[in-house]
């Protein structure tokens, strides 16, 4: 018994194993990021740059809003099919991949058409807004879950942590062409929308690759069953964990298109610095959730009682919190040496704002595994609820926080957020768990 035990780690173990792979992967993306980070801001200067992420987040607002993602039901729904009835996973597979392709499609033409009504309102140019018109296109690099899901069911963290330099490696490509041709905002744009395709593309490929291997006794493609049938719950599981998704996301991009909008594209730039130095420490903790979420679906459907999830949870979190502290010393003592090194002199005004971006990540490092918790123990709903509260909820704060404080009322916001969504979604875990013992 000794020696099994030994040989099977506990979900704690599995979880930061799993964690390990991916961070690697984000370590080299985040590294490379920078090279070409610290290029654009550098060739387009504040105003410039700050028209470029404007432009993305827009795009991925959209995606986010439109878009309808369905990796968590392929996970809950599809371990145990994924060992044993390999007909019934690929159904699961074809439902939630079909819903999720026309999703996608839809949210390229809602971004395309949205753009004469945002541009205006954000200040970019009329050339501006005929680029962002193509770039909509980069919403399929959201369209991905449903290939993400299923690597997770078959505990490939280590493609999806080749997978997250995808992006980063296109993009540097393409940065280094921009260097080599002494080109602009055009490019880089034309750069980002092949690296977000690429992206969405990619995962895909390998999650087919794997499929033909894993699934040989049943064909990839065929008819589009509604799975709900015979998954009890399956399609308000996708719509409560598709919404707490969507909330996260939303609020993420919503921010600095907020900011852009009262504040004009480059506090928008300074603001994307800032949010780009201290991502190191959001980064980890969505990762954490995705890399949690399985091994405590597993937990859950296994007969783990609330305490043992409290316990690992709480495990996973006080790791990494004391793994961020070094970054929180490290942004909050040198933030305006940390934006110039980024992007140069001219946004040296960054800094103003990192430190509070700091504070508030590493409160807000505590939501994804504890909404991961809640979505395995069969309850996304409070989680949904609480993240809305604390982010849609407190949106319609930011323009007053911005208007009294400027660019480090954004700040002020995100720490607000923070410690507003940890604080409800730590109570609604202890009352779910509670309940399930």
């Amino acid at each position: 018994m000794l020696t099994e035990a030994k040989a099977r780690p506990g979900p704690v173990r599995r979880i930061y194993q799993n964690l390990g792979l991916l961070l690697g992967g984000k370590a080299a993306a985040g590294l490379i990021s920078l090279v070409y980070v610290v290029a654009a801001a550098r060739i387009l200067g504040p105003e410039q740059y700050g028209v470029l992420v404007l432009v993305n987040y827009f795009a991925m607002l959209v995606g986010g809003l439109v878009a309808f993602p369905g990796w968590h039901a392929i996970v809950r729904y599809g371990v145990q099919p994924a060992e044993s009835d390999h007909a019934k996973l690929i159904r699961l597979l074809r439902f939630t991949g079909a819903i999720e392709l026309a999703a996608g499609a839809a949210a390229v033409i809602v971004a395309a058409l949205a753009v004469p009504l945002v541009g205006p309102l954000l200040g970019w140019s009329a050339e501006a807004q005929a680029l962002a018109v193509p770039y909509c296109f980069a919403v399929l690099a959201t369209v991905r879950a449903t290939p993400g899901g299923y690597l997770q069911i078959l505990r490939r963290f280590d493609l999806l942590a080749l997978h997250n330099i995808v992006t980063p490696i296109m993009r540097l490509l393409g940065t280094l062409i921009i260097i080599a041709f002494d080109l602009g905002l055009t490019a880089f744009l034309v750069a980002w929308l092949v690296a977000a395709i690429v992206e969405g593309a990619s995962l895909w490929i390998a999650a087919i690759y794997l499929a033909r291997r894993h699934l040989l006794d049943q064909p990839l493609l065929g008819a589009i069953a509604d799975a709900r049938r015979e998954h009890v719950g399956l399609g308000r599981f996708m719509l409560t964990a598709n919404a707490d998704i969507m909330l996260g996301d939303v609020t993420g991009r919503l921010t600095p298109l907020i900011v852009g909008a009262m504040l004009g594209p480059t506090a928008a730039g300074l603001y994307s610095i800032a949010h780009r130095a201290t991502i190191v420490i959001s980064q980890p903790a969505q990762m954490l959730g995705q890399a949690a979420y399985a091994e405590l679906a597993r937990l859950a459907s296994g007969g783990g009682g609330g305490g043992a999830i409290r316990h690992a949870l709480a495990r996973c979190i006080g790791i990494a919190l004391a793994t961020a502290l070094p970054l929180l010393v490290l942004l909050a003592f040198f933030s305006r040496e940390i934006a110039v090194l980024i992007g140069g002199q001219a946004f040296a005004g960054a800094a103003v704002i990192m430190v509070w971006l700091t504070l508030a990540r590493v409160v807000a490092m505590t939501g994804p595994p504890t909404s991961a918790a809640l979505i395995a123990v069969g309850r996304p709903g409070l989680s949904v609820t609480a993240n809305a509260i604390a982010g849609l909820g407190l949106m319609s704060l930011l323009p007053l926080f911005t208007h009294a404080a400027g660019l480090v009322g954004a700040g002020y916001h995100a720490l607000l957020q923070a410690v507003v969504a940890a604080t409800l979604l730590g109570f609604a875990l202890w009352r779910a768990t509670g309940q399930n013992p």
